[in-house]
Formats: structure tokens, sequence, C-alpha cells
């Protein structure tokens, strides 16, 4: 069976991931813009962001795998698969930002204590977010 890392060599290009993978729910204009900000502006070489609403393929094996991305994002670095609050703790702990927002919340998100601690607001904003713009939580739902 395929698995969440495997499926990522499966770009448009047909070229191999190199780097860390975020997945995350490009439905959600708060996950979005922190996936963004952290591929342009987060001095982490080879980060790759994977829309895991759009890209059903991906999203499916991730929870086939125990890997819910209603429960939060999803940090693929080799073969080693991060979820939820240890996925965002471990981005933060790596990143190095050229951004003042993101300088910011890596500050706040790269302990891994606080991290588990501020991640159920993190997804808190996102239900919210997602209601808002009428969009399902889960888009398998």
């Amino acid at each position: 069976m395929t698995g969440p890392a495997q499926l990522l060599t499966e770009n448009a290009s047909g070229k191999a991931s190199h780097g860390p993978v975020l997945v995350f729910d490009g439905g959600c204009p708060f996950c979005r813009s922190f996936a963004l900000r952290s591929e342009l502006h987060g001095g982490l070489p080879g980060l790759g962001l994977r829309d895991g609403r759009v890209d059903n393929k991906l999203r499916r094996e991730l929870r086939r795998s125990g890997f819910d991305l209603n429960r939060g994002a999803v940090l693929i670095t080799g073969d080693q698969v991060l979820h939820g609050a240890e996925a965002i703790q471990w981005l933060c702990e790596h990143m190095r930002p050229s951004d003042a927002l993101l300088r910011l919340l890596t500050s706040v998100l790269a302990a891994p204590r606080r991290a588990r601690a501020l991640y159920p607001l993190l997804l808190l904003a996102r239900r919210l977010a997602l209601t808002a713009r009428g969009l399902p939580l889960d888009p398998d739902r």
C-alpha cells in the first residue's frame, strides 16, 4: 500500500519532494496564510506545501494512516509524519523566518508545551473561519 510519504513524490513535475512537506487545509484562511508565509519567509529550505482540501488522494491516505486533517495539519519529513500541534511545533522550531508575524508565531509555538496548549485555539479559529465561509469542516463528509 502506498503511504503518505510516497504520495508526496507524485507531483505534477514528476520530481521527488526534497525537504519537509506541510499538508494543510487550504479552505481555512488562517491555515493558508500560515502555510504560504512559512514557504515564502520561513527560511526552511525545501519546504513544500500541499493543500489537503484539494488533494483528495493524499488526504484520504493520511486519514487511513491515522492522520485526520480535520484534527490538524500534517508535516511529513522523510519517513516521519507529524500531526497537529506536533507538526506545527516542529515547523516553528526549524524555521528561521524573515517575516515579523512568523517570528512571533515561531517564538510562541516552537516550545512543545505551548504548542500543545495553544493548538486547540488554532483549531477553533479554523472551525470558525470555515463555518463563516460555508465550507464543511471535513471535506470528506
